[in-house]
């Protein structure tokens, strides 16, 4: 009978030890085991954002194969989804911020359930010559391997006033300063850098709507000097990318679109290090991924993508931060060099009352 207990035993602890190193549970772990019955087909709306992490092969097989689920996932921006687009015959909506939560509910919409997947925080995307451009001038500091605009809202200053590349020691660059965003009016991440913009502009400190009628000019004459702005967060990255620091030298983006490319374009990893710098804004604003339930379809959904191990696939593999409380993310397992272990600064969003009117004035 010892011989039994001891083998008992000894089992049980490889089995710790199994599950401590792999860093999830087994598949059948209780809560999120395999499903029985049919396959059900979700279908949802979701920010472009998070379309490669739905198309992972290990994501599909395991949201098929643990949780009977087959998602019929559509790309649409954050903003329009919860205003302009039709959302019958949908069982999910998946924007990239609360406030888009708050938009729908102020639309009358009433969601059956909610809640927040991933967290990223808002960062500026640049190029190694602009980066050390803005660093002569004071903007920019290195701590840990990361880089800090450290005075964000001077930055932000010079920007919005019209400042010439040319002063800040970029004559080769065309024209004046500008911080290029997706339109705020479509995709999540322009519309949260409006509000991360407005609130540098009242001085750090979050827009009110009593406020926001003496910054809301200076506002608009900002975007319209932007011209064609992208509506999708996806799409200004490739852009970015492509067409180099002439066309956009510096974007707004969300920390996890350069570690998901970097771990796509192996062969490109050198040459991001050596030229493509990730900005982390002081503050900056956080992009939660709430999934807001139109069906009751959709709270399968939302239990299933809560898996342990899908939330590490969605750090490790596409730069997404959880948005759970006991599931930690290690910088240590990204190909990208530094990314901080946590996001110290950060300044609320405006109200979604307040955002509604810029996104109107826009």
């Amino acid at each position: 009978m010892k011989r039994v207990f001891g083998a008992l035993l000894l089992s049980a602890v490889a089995v710790v030890v199994y599950l401590t190193l792999r860093g999830g549970p087994a598949v059948d772990a209780p809560g999120f085991g395999r499903a029985s019955g049919p396959i059900q087909t979700v279908t949802a709306l979701v920010g472009g954002e998070k379309m490669r992490f739905l198309g992972n092969e290990d994501v599909q097989r395991i949201l098929r194969e643990r949780h009977r689920i087959e998602l019929d996932a559509t790309k649409a921006g954050s903003i329009e989804m919860v205003t302009i687009l039709p959302t019958a015959g949908k069982d999910c909506l998946w924007p990239s911020n609360q406030v888009a939560v708050e938009i729908f509910r102020r639309g009358g919409g009433s969601p059956l359930a909610e809640e927040t997947i991933f967290n990223s925080p808002l960062v500026l995307y640049t190029w190694d010559v602009v980066a050390d451009a803005l660093a002569a001038e004071g903007w920019i500091a290195e701590r840990g391997g990361a880089y800090y605009v450290g005075d964000f809202p001077a930055m932000i200053d010079k920007v919005v006033a019209g400042t010439g590349w040319s002063e800040v020691g970029l004559s080769q660059l065309f024209g004046n300063m500008k911080i290029f965003s997706t339109d705020p009016r479509r995709s999540n991440s322009g519309n949260m850098f409006a509000g991360l913009l407005v609130n540098m502009m009242n001085g750090g400190e979050v827009v009110t709507a009593e406020r926001l009628p003496s910054l809301e000019p200076q506002l608009i004459d900002y975007f319209r000097r932007m011209g064609f702005m992208e509506h999708s967060s996806g799409d200004i990255f490739e852009n970015f990318l492509k067409t180099g620091v002439g066309a956009k030298p510096i974007i707004v983006g969300y920390e996890n679109q350069l570690i998901e490319f970097a771990l796509e374009h192996e062969e490109h990893q050198d040459l991001l290090r050596r030229r493509i710098r990730t900005l982390y804004p002081v503050p900056t604003v956080w992009s939660s991924h709430p999934i807001i339930a139109l069906e009751p379809a959709c709270r399968d959904l939302i239990q299933a993508l809560q898996d342990p191990e899908l939330q590490q696939l969605a750090w490790e593999r596409h730069g997404f931060r959880s948005g759970l409380m006991d599931v930690e993310n290690d910088p240590d397992a990204l190909p990208v060099a530094g990314v901080p272990r946590s996001i110290d600064a950060v300044v609320p969003m405006p109200s979604a009352a307040v955002m509604e009117r810029i996104v109107d004035a826009l």
